[in-house]
């Protein structure tokens, strides 16, 4: 695999961890508060991400589907073309691409593996993204996450939807050697 097709397959893979599920309930009002991130189960977000490896840099649209059970993440060009689909549930995690390649493995840090050679952090983005983060996370006055470290990736939450203590992340980046990942969230969607 070349360097610029492994990187379009990491920019895939993640846009799938931040892509989103159809919910069945309708989405909180702006008006109701957030619960903490630790106890938000399901929700939908859509925005975009980049994807940069050294002097290789990769972007996409991502709307993520997640619960407890699944998640769908579709990946599409800035003007809109599927690129990728993630999905994960209890029968593996599966990778299909706009070219019609497909890849599966037990889990998600199988299918990183034998699609990139190495594991990424997929299995905790879910957590990561809705500001879940280890209690000896930096954070700011309000109480809110700015940076943790975890299995050798360093989480950053550059902005957050609001002010205010129960905001989510809008901005996140997640760093490991030459590897920059950039969310930048347009839309949360919760489930009640």
């Amino acid at each position: 695999m070349s360097r610029r097709q492994f990187g379009n397959m990491v920019a895939l893979m993640m846009a799938a961890m931040i892509g989103g599920c159809a919910l069945l309930q309708p989405p909180m009002s702006a008006a109701t508060p957030r619960p903490p991130g630790s106890a938000i189960a399901a929700y939908t977000l859509s925005g975009r991400i980049s994807v940069r490896q050294g002097e290789e840099r990769h972007n996409s649209n991502i709307v993520w589907e997640h619960d407890a059970a699944h998640d769908e993440i579709l990946l599409s060009t800035l003007l809109g073309q599927g690129i990728a689909e993630l999905t994960r549930d209890a029968v593996g995690a599966r990778l299909a691409t706009a070219d019609r390649r497909e890849f599966s493995a037990p889990d998600w840090t199988a299918l990183s593996s034998r699609v990139f050679g190495f594991a990424l952090p997929l299995y905790r983005m879910p957590r990561w993204v809705v500001a879940d983060a280890p209690a000896d996370a930096k954070r700011d006055a309000a109480g809110r996450p700015q940076q943790f470290s975890e299995d050798g990736w360093t989480v950053g939450y550059l902005d957050y939807e609001s002010a205010a203590a129960s905001a989510l992340p809008q901005l996140i980046e997640i760093r490991r050697d030459d590897i920059v990942i950039r969310l930048k969230i347009d839309e949360w969607q919760m489930v009640r």
